[in-house]
C-alpha cells in the first residue's frame, strides 16, 4: 500500500458485529431459558461498539483505557452468551451462525486486548491513536 499503514475501522467492525447479533437473534425462535442469554448478548454486543466509540472520543488517556477495557470485557462476555446459545440450539445453520459470531467476538476481544496492552505501554503523555 505505498508505505501507508493499513488502518482498520474498528468502530465500523464493532457496529457490524452488534448488527449481526441482532439479525441472528431476530431470525430465530428461542426457548424461555435461552431468552435470558439472548437479552444479555444483545446488551453486551451493543456495549462493545458503544464503549469503543466512547474510547475514541475519550477526554484523557485513563478514560480511553477504561473504555477499551470495558469494550474488551463486553466482547469476552459475548463469547459466553454465544457459546451457551450454540450449546442449547439444535439447528445446524443457526449453530454455524452462532459459531461465526463467536469467532468474531473472540477476534474483537483479542484486538481490544492488544490495543489495551499497547496503550498501557505508552508513556502518560502519549495520546492513543483513534480509529484503530
Amino acid at each position: 500500500m505505498d508505505g501507508e499503514e493499513t488502518r482498520y475501522d474498528l468502530e465500523g467492525r464493532t457496529f457490524k458485529f452488534a448488527l449481526a447479533i441482532r439479525a441472528c437473534m431476530s431470525k430465530s425462535t428461542w426457548t424461555r431459558e435461552q431468552w435470558s442469554d439472548v437479552d444479555q448478548l444483545l446488551r453486551s454486543s451493543g456495549s462493545v461498539a458503544a464503549n469503543y466509540i466512547e474510547a475514541n472520543n475519550a477526554v484523557s488517556k485513563p478514560d480511553f483505557i477504561f473504555r477499551v477495557r470495558v469494550s474488551k470485557k463486553e466482547a469476552s462476555e459475548c463469547r459466553l452468551w454465544l457459546r451457551l446459545l450454540a450449546e442449547t440450539t439444535t439447528g445446524a445453520t443457526l449453530k454455524q451462525n452462532l459459531h461465526d459470531l463467536h469467532k468474531e467476538a473472540d477476534e474483537l476481544a483479542r484486538i481490544l486486548a492488544t490495543i489495551l496492552r499497547n496503550s498501557l505501554k505508552q508513556s502518560p503523555h502519549d495520546h492513543p491513536v483513534s480509529n484503530q
